[in-house]
């Protein structure tokens, strides 16, 4: 009972984290030259990624350069340049 209490308040506090994004699309450099290949953008000026259930791993830019998709919570630790990212604030 211990272990399904313990996911389903994971998965709670995931829920909660994951409903903090805006869309900006800036952890996936909407704002740069090179912006992940998975990244779109709808009429509302939000963007998605069309791979998100998968994104984690290797991925490619529009440019083809290869990196690894992390989750964001794992690196907003560090000082990230997102200004509109509300992780990191």
């Amino acid at each position: 009972m211990d272990d399904l209490l313990y996911l389903q308040r994971q998965d709670k506090q995931l829920e909660e984290y994951e409903s903090r994004c805006r869309r900006c699309g800036e952890c996936c450099g909407s704002n740069g030259d090179d912006p992940c290949a998975n990244l779109t953008r709808d009429k509302n000026d939000n963007y998605n990624c069309v791979a998100y259930a998968n994104r984690l791993g290797s991925q490619r830019t529009v440019s083809g350069k290869e990196f690894n998709c992390v989750l964001i919570r794992d690196i907003v630790k560090f000082d990230l340049p997102y200004s509109k990212c509300p992780y990191v604030k």
